[in-house]
């Protein structure tokens, strides 16, 4: 069963209950908006608008900005004689570069169960990056550029008011191990406390805790049950089609599944994003990707053992908290000790850097991953120096 997408949260819109901000994603948001006789100054996203040509006819829409809206040609003229703006639909793209809304795993695995992941949006869109990151078109680099950053503006409506942990791994991680049960575990406590869980979006310990955090509203066997089926594949290779399809298994089994978020990169295109992040935030740039995970975990990032990847997160998480420029440091908690502090020492590094400041407060370092939910939770108290 395909997940709703997000809309704007109560409390935020009128009195007349439309959402408050001027920005239009849905057909059904359109018919609602439309009935005021006016779209002047709206932002319509992404909305095939070719069956409402008599509304458009009627409507004020000086002002108004369409985005890869289809319409006929009537009201296409009329649009602009208005005075609107209009960025028409770019075709044969495999990919929105205008959307509004967050992607769901069954938009970009859309094709799998029949044809496999090759035929997948989501890897159609890593080909299509392929042939053009290197080729200077600077239509090409326009388009992911507008892609991206409509995801940016689809996530923070997403996350609006909500309180966002980051949980951080290699992707190497393989199901049916004791480490990516741990993460599964991770995700479902976090989840449990109220915490929209955050990841990279890939597989290994990332998809881990967004399983955590999809069967978090069921009872505990249900994620034994579930990693029991998956640890049947335990790799995205040799085939993403057989990983991916495992995952939708358990989707299928227990659908209506919680809430997290994955923000995966085409950058890797070669690692898929994960199934059982409900919402998924995929970006071409990766560096725009890696920024916006990291400055949207305002309640903490827990780092479980990576690799360069991972290390890099760390430190990336480190320099705001290291000269608050973010405001508040945000909560860090470095999962395995002997990983930490002797195979990649990041610890006594970041212990180095926070001595004398805020952030001392702000860092803990614990032996397993069933202590990270914990010593989080401490973390948002004054504290006297790393833990």
């Amino acid at each position: 069963m395909p997940i709703p997408q997000q809309r704007q949260r109560p409390g935020e819109g009128g009195d007349d209950g439309l959402p408050g901000d001027r920005e239009i994603e849905t057909p059904e948001e359109f018919d609602l908006r439309a009935r005021g006789g006016t779209l002047a100054g709206y932002r319509v996203q992404s909305v095939d608008l070719t069956g409402r040509t008599p509304v458009l006819l009627d409507l004020d829409t000086a002002g108004a900005v369409f985005l890869g809206c289809p319409m006929e040609p009537a009201a296409l003229a009329k649009v602009r004689t208005d005075g609107a703006t209009v960025f028409p639909p770019v075709p044969h793209l495999p990919f929105d570069p205008y959307r509004g809304l967050l992607y769901t795993p069954d938009q970009l695995f859309e094709g799998l169960a029949d044809e496999g992941y090759e035929a997948t949006p989501d890897a159609r869109a890593y080909a299509w990056f392929q042939d053009t990151k290197d080729d200077g078109d600077v239509f090409a680099s326009m388009l992911r550029a507008v892609h991206d950053d409509a995801v940016s503006d689809a996530l923070d409506e997403f996350l609006a008011g909500e309180r966002v942990v980051g949980v951080m791994g290699g992707h190497a991680m393989e199901r049916g191990t004791a480490a990516y049960a741990g993460a599964a575990r991770l995700g479902r406590a976090l989840a449990r406390t109220g915490l929209t869980v955050a990841t990279g979006g890939g597989p290994g310990a990332m998809e881990a805790a967004n399983l955590g955090a999809y069967l978090s509203p069921f009872a505990d066997d249900a994620l034994e049950e579930a990693l029991g089926v998956l640890g049947k594949t335990p790799s995205f290779r040799p085939s993403v089609t057989d990983w991916a399809r495992a995952a939708f298994e358990i989707r299928l089994r227990r659908p209506e599944g919680g809430r997290s978020v994955g923000i995966p990169t085409w950058f890797y295109g070669h690692e898929p994003p994960n199934p059982f992040a409900s919402h998924i935030a995929k970006y071409f740039a990766n560096a725009l990707r890696e920024d916006g995970l990291l400055a949207r975990s305002t309640a903490g990032v827990v780092f479980l053992p990576g690799a360069a990847g991972t290390v890099q997160e760390v430190f990336d998480a480190a320099t705001p908290n290291y000269y608050g420029s973010r405001g508040e440091p945000a909560p860090m908690v470095l999962v395995d000790r002997e990983h930490w502090t002797t195979t990649l020492p990041a610890w006594p590094l970041l212990c180095a850097l926070a001595e004398g400041r805020p952030m001392a407060g702000r860092i803990a370092l614990v032996d397993t991953v069933d202590e990270a939910p914990a010593a989080l939770a401490a973390l948002t108290e004054p504290a006297a120096g790393p833990r």
